[in-house]
């Protein structure tokens, strides 16, 4: 078979998974063509959380980006040229204009009749009563099949002619009731069931319409309308909202300056799952899974690849970033897999290690194929180590297996001796066991005797299902694993509560949810894991110590760092992170130290070593040697404003006010927004 040179693969992923019609906001102009785009093109599909972003983009190339990301997430097919939502759309209210625009002051796409059908489409049957002149002009369109909107199987819709006259309006039957479609009704304002026997003697079939939308439901009404009518006219209106995930309206808003351009349009629904679990050297690891709603893969030949970039940071309740890292999944399908792995979800599992405290943790990934991305955020608390029974959130698996822990290297969703298999969504089938792990831990030794823990698993806040284990029957504390069996379920959503029972008392609880599925299997996900070095190497040291140094415990800090330092005196990472903890705590000297062999010419020139190298030589008022170090960074990676104040001080530390001057009024010209440096300057040539 004959291929091109290069194609994309799109492999879908099998996902498990009180509004009115938007209205224009009162907010800063628009320039016209987005006006006209927002306030009349797609002023009835678009959702208030996409009207919202939209609105506070501040460029024309944000809004163009937008736009065609609004219509790529209503595209049936993604994976062809043709928007088929998009071209329906435009004929509709080109439809809705020539048809209800004729008899209206108004656009037909401003019509009551025009604003249905570029929402729903064309009816399945319409009805007119226009013959009889007891009775206003009106029309009855008939839908049906419409239930993924959350509507009736078969629905109707009426339009009249008030008192006979202008444009045709949609009809409540609780608004207007029957006697508002009678040309000169004599009764009473609320006189419905008079108006329904005039008007069943006149029409029968709109008789009934006119108390009930719903077919089959007006001879349950014979004097007061349905108010379930009223409920189908809302969720109408708000169809279009709800068959579309506007989350990515608002990581359009969160990524659109993080993102590159080229992806920015193309974000991508997913799921998460999230687990804390401490290692063997009392180390807290963050173990987490991504499971996008599909992964597009390049093809050439009979090979595929993509590349996941991941990015990821974590913040503290101030918004500090106290570890970041960027990481690299290369993936490659042969062709003879190609098409069982497209039947099946596809995970993504990491983990790192991660200090303790009160976090968000962030997760962005970009798929460097097909231009897309994803991401999610999360809570986390990672426990510290004060005295007292510690117990983590189990993770819920659908597997797992007996692995000894490798001493040179670390998987996720690891716990001890248990691998656990785990997907987001947590899905499961009745035919599958459910898998619990977690860990207990600060415990003291009577407290292990004497623990005891209790598993209820909880429908509608109802216990279905209750066991309890003596601590001392688990041979692998702290780590726990517990199996369920689910055929005994009943598809429904469910709760498993774990309790940690210290002589009959619940001193500590977790709870987490999962849903038992109706079908007989799950479809589990293949997946492209990132393993780490072993416990106690020089890059956990490192981690650990940037993550104290981040968060301001600069000690801590300093003492995990010396650790890396000493594993691997040779790293450049190793010494720039022990130095710059040495210099925030004032040891210019030992800062110098660590430094001055990366200084060598012979050695890779590396820029944060030689501006803090630069930096700790000015702070001890060594104007000379911070100047040679300063230019030969400028020599070895271009000018900047950081080098060229730099240049400033040390030429004035000299006595180069001249010198001093050109260094900075250079640095002005890369950016005039320095305040600082512009005092400078003006007490120089002031001869302050």
């Amino acid at each position: 078979m004959s291929r091109p040179k290069l194609r994309f693969l799109i492999l879908v992923l099998i996902a498990w998974s009180g509004l009115g019609p938007a209205r224009p906001d009162q907010k800063a102009p628009l320039p016209e063509r987005f006006r006209g785009w927002l306030e009349e093109e797609v002023v009835y599909i678009i959702t208030p959380q996409e009207r919202d972003v939209f609105r506070k983009l501040q460029t024309d190339r944000e809004r163009d980006i937008f736009i065609e990301a609004f219509w790529k997430h209503r595209d049936p097919t993604p994976n062809t040229p043709e928007n088929e939502f998009k071209t329906e759309h435009y004929r509709r209210i080109g439809y809705a204009d020539r048809r209800f625009g004729r008899s209206a002051p108004l656009s037909g796409w401003k019509t009551d009749r025009g604003r249905i059908y570029i929402i729903m489409g064309e009816p399945n049957d319409i009805q007119r009563y226009d013959a009889k002149a007891e009775i206003v002009p009106c029309e009855v369109w008939f839908y049906q099949d419409k239930v993924e909107m959350g509507l009736p199987p078969g629905f109707n819709l009426v339009f009249f002619q008030e008192h006979g006259q202008g444009d045709f309006h949609l009809y409540s039957p609780a608004r207007d009731g029957p006697q508002a479609l009678l040309m000169d009704f004599h009764g009473t304002v609320n006189d419905y069931q008079q108006a329904y026997q005039t008007l069943g003697d006149l029409e029968p079939n709109l008789a009934g319409v006119s108390l009930s939308l719903i077919p089959g439901e007006a001879g349950s009404f014979t004097d007061r309308p349905s108010l379930a009518s009223d409920i189908v006219i809302q969720k109408v209106e708000t169809a279009p909202q709800t068959l579309v995930k506007d989350d990515y309206a608002r990581k359009f808003l969160e990524y659109k300056d993080i993102v590159d351009v080229e992806y920015s349009a193309n974000y991508m629904d997913s799921d998460a799952l999230v687990a804390v679990a401490e290692d063997g050297a009392g180390v807290y690891f963050v173990h987490y899974a991504v499971e996008p709603k599909r992964l597009s893969v390049g093809g050439a030949g009979d090979a595929y690849a993509t590349i996941l970039r991941v990015n990821g940071i974590v913040t503290n309740p101030a918004g500090t970033p106290i570890h970041q890292f960027e990481k690299t999944f290369s993936i490659k399908i042969d062709e003879s897999r190609l098409e069982e792995l497209s039947r099946q979800p596809f995970d993504l599992h990491d983990l790192f290690p991660l200090i303790p405290g009160t976090y968000k943790m962030s997760i962005l990934v970009k798929n460097e194929v097909s231009k897309e991305f994803t991401s999610f955020e999360q809570a986390m608390l990672i426990p510290g180590d004060a005295p007292g029974p510690r117990l983590t959130k189990p993770l819920l698996g659908y597997k797992w297996l007996r692995s000894s822990p490798d001493p040179l290297k670390l998987r996720p969703f690891q716990f001890g001796p248990y691998r656990i298999y785990a997907q987001p969504g947590r899905t499961f089938a009745r035919t599958e066991t459910l898998v619990a792990a977690f860990q207990v831990s600060g415990l003291t030794e009577p407290e292990r005797k004497a623990g005891l823990l209790r598993y209820l698993i909880l429908k509608d806040g109802a216990v279905v299902a209750e066991r309890s284990k003596r601590l001392d029957e688990y041979a692998d504390l702290p780590d726990v694993l517990e199996e369920f069996a689910l055929k005994e379920l009943v598809p429904a959503h469910y709760g498993l509560k774990i309790g940690l029972l210290i002589d009959g008392r619940e001193v500590l609880s977790v709870q987490d949810e999962f849903d038992l599925s109706h079908q007989e299997a799950v479809p589990r996900p293949w997946i492209q894991s990132k393993l780490m070095p072993g416990a106690g190497e020089e890059a956990y040291e490192q981690i650990l110590g940037a993550e104290l140094f981040n968060a301001g415990r600069i000690a801590e800090a300093k003492i995990r760092l010396e650790k890396a330092y000493r594993k691997n005196p040779e790293s450049p990472e190793s010494a720039l992170f022990l130095s710059r903890a040495m210099a925030a705590m004032g040891e210019v000297e030992n800062t110098i130290s660590i430094l001055e062999p990366f200084l060598d010419p012979a050695r890779p020139p590396n820029y944060d070593i030689f501006v803090l190298a630069g930096r700790a030589r000015r702070s001890k008022a060594d104007w000379a040697g911070a100047l040679g170090i300063t230019n030969r960074t400028i020599s070895h990676f271009g000018a900047n404003t950081v080098l060229l104040n730099a240049v400033g001080d040390c030429e004035l530390g000299l006595g180069k006010i001249k010198q001093a001057l050109a260094a900075w009024e250079k640095s002005l010209e890369f950016n005039p927004d320095q305040p600082e440096i512009r005092r400078k300057i003006a007490d120089l040539k002031a001869g302050r």
